[in-house]
């Protein structure tokens, strides 16, 4: 039986020699705690576990992934369920200046920010008032201070400047579209690469026209064109190892305990293989090398489940209900449990699947997520935590100004994807199940895997 070299691990972190699978073992003495659960609960798509969480993330229930509840007729909702202001606790209107809140408070921050409200407030109580839908009204600093804790961001604010120019533009738009009535409109996914035509967006709502005045900083446009690149290439070289793989029985009687085993030796491979991608690519994310050692392996063991789920999700066919690895191989549902999967573990997978093919990420947007999935300061065992946020920070605001200039009119793109984050936490524990099943099943996992996935015999 051949094994996939482990070429692609072997290459050092800085000044620490090479990451070999030893290496990867964690400093805690004690159990992990898990991570802390995410506001707005789990993706609807994945069946809910207690494993759900991450660092910093606002979602939003999307509709278009709940086709099983019930909705009443009429135009369809911007949201479902009692969402929750993240500021005073009111119902939400919407996503506004990159967090779910309320009207009052989405105009509150607007003006605040307008009018240098930060310079003018005073708390007499000494800064440590609770926020509730009452005293938001009693104290604007406190108010204040929990929008921006919340996470709602000053630069998204349009200044009058801005305001007026962007309705001028919209004016000028209009008097177009009258003297043409066969002008085309504004597409919604005319921007497909780094370089495309910016649209825009104020961050102030769903309304239409949002995504104009957004453009791609030349750093961003280079961060995004380095993340694609490192991708393709990490994508070529695990091309080379497709060989090397323990074939899929063809033929045998499918039952016998030599198939079986077989089918178990190609699928930890072909896990091994993604590993090394996952391990090279995350060498080649500008900022990851920049971590000491102990936290570079305390986020790859975390998170190489979660990206070997996003790269799954990107190579399934919705018209075949197959996933494909390696150009060569394509597996469906049945083909997960003939290699010893669990059913509990596959349909998550798939649906992951299918919700991930309804978002239509292209290399850009997959790219991105991946790079924040990385910089997961929450993780278990990070030393430096802030140090890590800072690190992703940057890609959150590539990933939210790349959305809103290649689909200014879907507003809940961006949520939705950082809602696939929390997904993948759900699935993660799911996955974490299924290998302490495989050891009741005396499937043994090689030695990397049985490092990153914690797995102690």
């Amino acid at each position: 039986m051949s094994t996939p070299t482990t070429s692609s691990l072997d290459t050092p972190l800085p000044g620490n020699g090479p990451l070999q699978p030893s290496t990867l073992s964690s400093s805690s003495d004690g159990k992990e705690d898990g991570p802390e659960p995410l506001p707005g609960g789990a993706d609807p798509d994945v069946p809910s576990t207690d494993g759900a969480g991450s660092a910093s993330v606002v979602v939003i229930l999307d509709p278009a992934e709940e086709p099983e509840r019930k909705r009443k007729k009429g135009p369809a909702p911007k949201m479902l369920g009692d969402e929750l202001c993240q500021v005073c606790g009111d119902t939400a209107s919407g996503f506004h200046y990159n967090v779910l809140s309320c009207e009052g408070c989405k105009g509150f921050f607007r003006r605040s920010v307008i009018r240098g409200g930060a310079g003018r407030y005073a708390c007499r109580g000494g800064g440590t008032c609770q926020m509730d839908a009452f005293m938001r009204r009693k104290c604007q600093q406190c108010r204040l201070r929990k929008c921006k804790e919340a996470g709602m961001r000053e630069q998204c604010v349009l200044s009058k400047e801005q305001i007026r120019k962007k309705k001028i533009r919209k004016q000028q738009q209009q008097q177009q579209q009258q003297s043409s009535p066969t002008a085309p409109g504004v597409s919604s996914g005319s921007a497909s690469g780094p370089g495309a035509s910016p649209g825009g967006s104020d961050g102030g709502g769903q309304g239409s026209g949002e995504g104009e005045g957004i453009q791609l900083t030349a750093a961003q446009e280079l961060m995004i064109q380095q993340l694609v690149a490192a991708q393709l290439q990490c994508n070529k070289r695990s091309f080379s190892d497709q060989p090397k793989v323990t074939p899929w029985p063809l033929g045998a009687d499918p039952q016998s305990r030599d198939a079986r085993q077989q089918r178990f030796a190609h699928f930890t491979e072909l896990a091994i293989i993604s590993v090394q991608e996952i391990v090279d690519f995350a060498k080649q994310v500008p900022g990851f090398l920049q971590l000491g050692r102990e936290d570079q392996i305390a986020l790859l063991k975390a998170s190489t489940i979660e990206i070997m789920l996003l790269e799954t999700a990107r190579r399934y066919n919705h018209e075949t209900e197959c996933i494909t690895f390696l150009k060569d191989f394509t597996y469906s549902k049945d083909d997960f449990h003939r290699a010893g999967l669990q059913v509990e573990f596959i349909n998550p997978i798939f649906e992951f699947s299918r919700a991930m093919r309804r978002l239509g990420l292209d290399d850009a947007e997959y790219a991105l997520l991946i790079a924040i999935n990385i910089f997961s300061a929450d993780r278990p065992n990070v030393q430096e935590p802030s140090r890590v946020e800072a690190l992703q920070q940057p890609y959150v605001d590539a990933l939210l100004s790349y959305t809103r200039i290649k689909r200014p009119q879907d507003q809940l793109r961006f949520p939705r994807m950082l809602m696939k984050l929390v997904s993948l936490r759900t699935l993660s524990s799911v996955h974490s199940e299924q290998v302490f099943a495989l050891r009741l099943q005396d499937k043994k996992l090689p030695p990397l895997l049985s490092e990153i996935w914690d797995v102690h015999e």
